[in-house]
């Protein structure tokens, strides 16, 4: 019998080594990139989505429409922050003879209320048909400009003093509604709320002022002056209005009370 060559069987013998390694690779599962997420590993990371701010999101102010009644325009100027009220004035409403007293009475009440309840659906004030219906007419038309985005739509904090109320500047300052202490005068007390935003005073109002007789009609003839004068200033630093001296020392006085918790 021919005798094999040893180079031959070493040839052969690692061939089916070869072979046999082939063979086992063969035979071990495949796996793929899926594999573990489909085995409940985990997943590969998704970045998360941060919701999209709206713009009620922002502060700042808007002014309703005129409102035409029996007696005279009612306008009211809402301040806004984070899509609620949280200021409100009429920067218009009845004057003359006995709308003087109707407006004292009536147009406080009437910004509480819309603060209170954040919408138009307020109730009438006793005595005061005409200008709560026009002072609602108004409330609604400011409060549609709002949730179309007429308002301020910055950062929160932010005052609406520019085009579409938009403040440029971003103040980090939140909206602040600040109540002075009552200024004692010789006529009846007086105090002021003020809503300050982004540093600037937004909104005005007097939740006391003198009462009863001639001080009616020189309430309802100073006060509204006093608040713009306020809100233009943006300091206690405003003129006296002619015929009502104490008024206005008082409202100054529990102005600056208000800006002294501001910082101001």
């Amino acid at each position: 019998m021919r005798k094999s060559h040893p180079v031959r069987r070493a040839v052969l013998a690692g061939a089916a080594t070869v072979s046999g390694i082939v063979l086992l690779l063969s035979l071990k599962p495949a796996s793929d990139p899926g594999s573990s997420a489909a085995a409940g590993g985990a997943a590969p990371p998704v970045a998360a989505q941060s919701p999209q701010g709206g713009r009620g999101a922002g502060a700042g102010t808007v002014t309703g429409d005129a409102a035409s009644t029996q007696y005279g325009p009612v306008q009211v100027r809402l301040t806004v922050d984070g899509g609620k009220i949280t200021g409100a004035e009429a920067v218009q409403a009845p004057k003359g003879g006995q709308s003087d007293q109707v407006t004292a009475d009536a147009v406080p009440k009437l910004n509480r209320a819309a603060i209170a309840a954040g919408t138009a659906d307020i109730d009438a004030v006793s005595g005061a048909t005409y200008t709560s219906a026009g002072y609602k007419q108004s409330l609604q038309s400011a409060l549609d400009k709002v949730a179309a985005g007429s308002a301020g739509s910055g950062s929160a904090g932010s005052a609406g003093q520019g085009s579409g109320g938009e403040d440029s500047d971003g103040g980090a300052q939140g909206t602040q509604t600040l109540t002075g202490a009552a200024a004692q005068t010789q006529y009846g007390p007086v105090q002021v709320r003020v809503t300050v935003s982004g540093g600037k005073i937004t909104g005005a109002e007097a939740l006391q002022a003198p009462k009863g007789g001639q001080s009616d009609q020189v309430t309802a003839d100073a006060v509204p002056e006093l608040n713009q004068a306020a809100i233009a200033a943006g300091t206690a630093d405003i003129d006296a209005v002619s015929g009502a001296t104490y008024t206005s020392a008082g409202y100054k006085q529990s102005l600056q009370s208000a800006l002294d918790q501001a910082g101001g």
